[in-house]
């Protein structure tokens, strides 16, 4: 390289790093918007209730908040979550692809800077352009134009050689914003992605919970149906030996079948239930049908909701809730493309450079004659676009109004489904309660009828009723005991499960 070009060069960067200082970043900057939160959770007139055994406090959410049912195989189970919920996965993935565009959009804010090398034998056309001029092809530009046969033009030149190569570099100076803008806007969207990971890993962890306490649930109901065929087949034996014994008719043995075959006609639908949730459960995890049965075809309780229910403070929620977060970040992208927007309305400059040597021969390709240099800016000044910048920069406006309307929406919605589930986890309760009582009464009823039947002052029918009766409400009490753990789960769904800081990372296949 000669001092000549080496002094061009070094001029040439000057000015592209003053150009590239001097630049300014068009469109508005992103500023947070402004949401209000209610001082206490449940802070308007509230239905004067009675106390109920899990309560509602103001103490940090704990993240891994299924813990607090203290249920090993649960806990064992959400562990397993994060590492094998295919969801979960291609969330993954698809922060991996935002990841990628982010850094796709730096790219632009470097120069490119490529190698080229060729090689090119020629023979030019002795009547094509080289025709023109006088004596080049050893004959006259008259001669050709007259269209005059020439018998020295056809094969005047001889084939040649061209060796070349070296280096092409060009820059598109941001001068005013638009690609840190776009920069932003993809930085914004990956955030996005971010919050979409969080939101999977959290409802997938919610739903873990939500069916392992559903298969609980079935399991108690079946252990009732059983629990009740049994009595069903004591009293289908004491009415055959009372009828053998001439004490009662057939009437009654026949309704004592009838009972019996009822609650028998329970048990495969309780039974299909529980296979469906050990399935749906399965496939949370990534297994394949009935891989987790070992595990979990052990009946067990509903696991129990804990006395004290941290539910965190109101201002947190915007915090914890993954909706929210990316709702926020969907509003910056929005914002940042209006910029990008604007910046299409102003020049653009383009400076390029390429240096490299060429010759017709191989020996002296790298002498200092065969070096070839070009550098320059090139200006692009948007004149007539047919309305096309204006129209993009409305539709980003819009896009970045209906964001803001989204956020807007979303936190609202986010203080709905709060309140809305500590709302029913409290009435669940108090229903919860009085099926307790309502157990306990038919249970009694049952027992003073059974008596009464076998001391002949009572028919068979009042036995039959308050079996029934007994079974419906056992029944109830299951669905509800069942309903109070689930209405925790959907509760910390709401709140936002804690805050998941710990993200599993998705590697991004290479080929």
């Amino acid at each position: 390289m000669t001092g000549k070009t080496r002094r061009y060069l070094s001029l040439l960067v000057g000015i592209l790093a003053s150009t590239a200082l001097a630049g300014c970043m068009v469109g508005p900057d992103y500023k947070r918007p402004d949401w209000s939160s209610p001082i206490s959770w449940l802070s308007g007139k509230q239905p004067v209730a009675k106390p109920v055994a899990s309560s509602l406090v103001a103490d940090p959410v704990d993240v891994e908040w299924w813990t607090l049912f203290h249920d090993p195989v649960l806990t064992g189970l959400e562990k397993r979550v994060a590492g094998e919920n295919l969801d979960l996965k291609v969330a993954g993935f698809r922060l991996a692809q935002s990841r990628a565009q982010v850094a796709n959009a730096q790219s632009y804010l470097l120069p490119t800077l490529g190698g080229n090398a060729s090689f090119a034998r020629q023979l030019p056309s002795a009547n094509g352009l080289f025709a023109l001029v006088p004596g080049a092809a050893g004959g006259s530009a008259a001669s050709g134009a007259a269209g005059t046969s020439t018998g020295g033009l056809t094969g005047a030149f001889q084939p040649f050689n061209v060796y070349q190569g070296g280096l092409d570099a060009s820059w598109e100076v941001d001068l005013w914003g638009g690609v840190q803008r776009s920069v932003e806007a993809a930085s914004a969207t990956a955030d996005a992605a971010v919050e979409t990971q969080r939101s999977v890993l959290l409802s997938s962890l919610a739903e873990v919970a939500h069916d392992y306490i559903l298969l609980r649930g079935v399991q108690t109901e079946l252990r009732i149906a059983n629990d009740n065929v049994r009595t069903a087949r004591e009293s289908l034996s004491l009415t055959q030996q009372r009828a053998a014994g001439g004490v009662t008719t057939d009437l009654d043995v026949a309704n004592a079948s009838a009972q019996l075959r009822t609650t028998l006609a329970r048990i495969p639908s309780l039974t299909q239930q529980e296979a469906q949730m050990i399935n749906a459960l399965s496939l949370l995890l990534g297994q394949p049908p009935n891989a987790l049965r070992d595990v979990l075809a052990t009946a067990k309780p509903v696991p129990p909701v804990p006395p004290r229910v941290p539910v965190g403070i109101p201002s947190e929620l915007a915090r914890r809730r993954p909706d929210i977060r990316q709702a926020e970040a969907q509003l910056h992208a929005a914002t940042a493309g209006i910029g990008v927007a604007e910046a299409n309305f102003y020049p653009s400059l383009s400076l390029t450079g390429s240096i490299g040597l060429q010759s017709l021969y191989t020996h002296n390709l790298f002498n200092v004659n065969s070096e070839q240099y070009a550098a320059g800016p090139g200006l692009t000044i948007p004149i007539f676009q047919g309305g096309q910048l204006r129209a993009m920069l409305h539709l980003r406006e819009a896009q970045q109004q209906e964001a803001a309307l989204n956020f807007q929406k979303t936190v609202l919605g986010a203080w709905h489904d709060v309140d809305n589930a500590m709302t029913a986890y409290r009435a669940e309760q108090d229903r919860r309660d009085e099926l307790i009582q309502a157990v306990a009464e038919n249970q009694r009823a049952l027992s003073l009828a059974q008596s009464r039947y076998q001391q002949g002052v009572a028919d068979f029918l009042t036995v039959l009723v308050a079996e029934s009766s007994l079974l419906a409400a056992q029944l109830q009490l299951a669905d509800s005991t069942t309903t109070v753990s689930s209405n925790l789960v959907a509760l910390y769904k709401a709140l936002g499960g804690g805050w998941q800081t710990d993200m599993p990372d998705t590697p991004v296949t290479k080929s």
